[in-house]
């Protein structure tokens, strides 16, 4: 077939001699048959970078649990001290070089070192010695790899070790040395990072996990709705622009975009100065106010969240009006005030009104931005387009990330499948066309693409799709009937805040419904799994987060500090390596400094153990798979320079 003698040519290019196809064919083969590399699932981090940056550096309690395993001789108090020296190698050796005199402190950083590299040594037993190379460090890579791979048990090689060790010393790199080990170590102790939507809103430090995840390769990103908001920000989308800059006030976490990203919000705070200046804005103060000092800062605060959420009122409305398939009307609140009553007109009842200062509210066109609102968000449109910071998090989120992902045949996606109220997958109208099920997400995750890699097109109308995925009825990333903002900020009647979930929750736990699902995206029902998060779940109140007989984990264990009053936990951790499916439960984390004064790590407790029937390798997998199929393509490049039909190559 000309194709296919095509496709063989390009890839002699690749590997253009017998021997060089030979040795590949050996080195995947090996591959093949190597344990199933360590998978990490966290979700809803919501710009909790230090309790994030933390779970890293301990891989989510991998790490302490190799060290229990290899050093169960110790104390605990000195396994502690072993594990803090990985998390965090500069903060222990200056805080032992403050506490030991000096030959106590060698003492000290030579045994580290010991156990350091035995440590290293169980990690690196799973990967191939080409996968160690590319994470070693340049400076050290010889050295550890000698230490790594060489046996103490003969007498030479023991005193060639120790010899290493010594020159270390004497050269006074050790500190450097445990500080690129520790790295090492933590590098390779998490094969595959699984983030399961929404790194973005909330919390105060977004932008520190993005900086974070660009300098690593291992990582994959399934879109939660706070994430698609970021990526509509970054895509120029107004609404989303205002949305998230609304959510970040809310959550007093303006800091995000003008210390973060640099996003100049002057203008915005100008407009809520003229038209709210002397309005309470009650409804409107942050969610913690803990580190405002003042009534005037509050308030302050709290006139720009009132500005920028009726911007985005008047926003929503533009794209809901232009998008009737959306069925979003039930969000065009503006033209249902009664300006004289101070009331709002909702299914045919009236409601009093929290705030009735509407101040930039048109009554005859209460959808039109008055000239400086206008001003106002062009201005943010452009610095959020051409922010070359936040447009970097942006790609990367782009093209680590997707509405869902199959891995190691298992499902991965943020919130929900859509489905009708009768168990059946709900169909979703769009430019004539309806979709549901698999063909639902993967044509929202298309029309994301597009909106961002057409994102200076001021006349993308494929922009419009991220309204739908914040807020929509069968969005797969919101997951409820509706989103009651305006009502949660103006209506104290709490019957009119209602959002109730889409039966997915319901129905995820019915063993024919999950047949269909995992029908739908070609999964094993045997094997296989589902993985979410967005909705936060506490199991130490009972809450169950492992579903239908292990075959649904919800992982949202409620990271953000926004959710101590709901969840007495920090988060959770899902660990699958070749023996088992570990799910871990993390404390509240305060921060890192008391930790380490301590030494002793925020606990973490195994709250579910599913062990493989046996150990899962690489050829159990989809890399496997992947590998397979390279394999066979090596085998037929093979076959053809063997039989003549292909020249070995040779580069004019």
């Amino acid at each position: 077939m000309p194709y296919q003698k095509k496709y063989l040519e390009l890839l002699s290019k690749e590997f253009p001699t017998v021997q060089a196809v030979s040795t590949e064919l050996i080195n995947l083969s090996a591959i093949l048959n190597l344990p199933k590399g360590t998978e990490v699932f966290i979700t809803d981090l919501h710009g909790e970078y230090d309790a994030f940056n933390h779970y890293l550096k301990n891989a989510s309690g991998i790490i302490k649990e190799k060290i229990e395993l290899l050093f169960s001789d110790l104390s605990e108090k000195k396994r502690n001290q072993i594990a803090f020296f990985i998390y965090y190698p500069t903060d222990m050796l200056n805080k032992y070089k403050t506490l030991l005199d000096k030959d106590k402190y060698k003492v000290l950083i030579k045994n580290q070192l010991f156990y350091m590299v035995r440590l290293a040594k169980n990690i690196v037993s799973k990967y191939t010695k080409s996968k160690v190379s590319k994470t070693l460090p340049n400076e050290f890579s010889y050295i550890i790899q000698e230490l790594v791979y060489e046996s103490r048990s003969h007498e030479d090689k023991s005193k060639y070790y120790d010899a290493i060790i010594n020159a270390i010393f004497k050269t006074k790199r050790e500190n450097k040395f445990i500080l690129q080990l520790s790295r090492f170590i933590r590098a390779l102790a998490i094969d595959q990072l699984h983030i399961v939507g929404d790194i973005f809103d909330r919390g105060p430090k977004p932008h520190l996990i993005m900086e974070k995840l660009l300098r690593m390769k291992n990582v994959d990103i399934q879109w939660g709705n706070h994430d698609i908001a970021f990526i509509g920000a970054s895509c120029g989308s107004n609404v989303m622009i205002a949305n998230v800059i609304r959510i970040a006030a809310r959550y007093n976490n303006l800091d995000t975009f003008e210390d973060g990203y640099g996003i100049n919000l002057i203008p915005l705070a100008r407009l809520a100065e003229k038209y709210y200046r002397n309005d309470p804005c009650k409804e409107f103060y942050p969610k913690d106010s803990s580190n405002i000092n003042n009534l005037e800062d509050l308030s302050f605060i709290a006139r720009i969240h009132k500005a920028i959420s009726i911007i985005q009122f008047k926003l929503e409305g533009e794209v809901i009006k232009r998008n009737p398939t959306f069925d979003l009307d039930d969000r065009l609140l503006l033209d249902k005030l009664d300006f004289n009553k101070n009331q709002i007109k909702i299914s045919n009842q009236y409601f009093d009104l929290l705030d009735s200062n509407f101040p930039t509210i048109d009554k005859k066109n209460p959808y039109r931005l008055n000239k400086e609102e206008q001003e106002v968000i062009n201005h943010l449109n452009q610095l959020f387009l051409h922010n070359e910071m936040l447009q970097s998090h942006a790609r990367y989120v782009i093209e680590k990330g997707g509405l869902y992902l199959l891995y190691n045949y298992n499902l991965l996606f943020h919130a929900a499948l859509p489905l009708t109220n009768d168990g059946s997958f709900a169909q979703v109208e769009i430019n004539g066309s309806k979709y549901s099920g698999k063909a639902l997400f993967d044509h929202f995750d298309k029309k994301v693409r597009t909106a961002y890699y057409n994102r200076y097109d001021s006349l993308n109308g494929d922009k419009d799709v991220f309204l739908y995925l914040w807020q929509g009825k069968y969005s797969p990333l919101f997951g409820k009937s509706a989103m009651r903002t305006f009502e949660r900020y103006f209506i104290g009647d709490k019957k009119t805040h209602r959002e109730d979930k889409n039966p997915y929750y319901k129905y995820r736990e019915k063993e024919d419904v999950l047949k269909r699902i995992y029908q739908e995206f070609g999964l094993d029902y045997k094997k296989s799994k589902i993985i979410n998060g967005h909705v936060p779940l506490d199991i130490t109140k009972g809450e169950q987060v492992v579903l239908a007989n292990k075959h649904v984990y919800t992982i949202d264990g409620g990271m953000s500090k926004q959710y101590a009053d709901k969840t007495n936990i920090g988060g959770y951790s899902l660990i699958s390596d070749s023996h088992a499916y570990f799910l871990v439960s993390h404390e509240r984390f305060d921060t890192y400094k008391k930790l380490i004064e301590k030494e002793e790590d925020i606990i973490t407790v195994t709250r579910s153990e599913e062990l493989n029937k046996s150990r899962t390798y690489i050829y159990d997998t989809n890399k496997g798979e992947e590998l397979k199929s390279q394999i066979n393509d090596l085998f037929e490049l093979l076959n053809a320079y063997r039989s003549g039909d292909i020249h070995v190559f040779q580069d004019k």
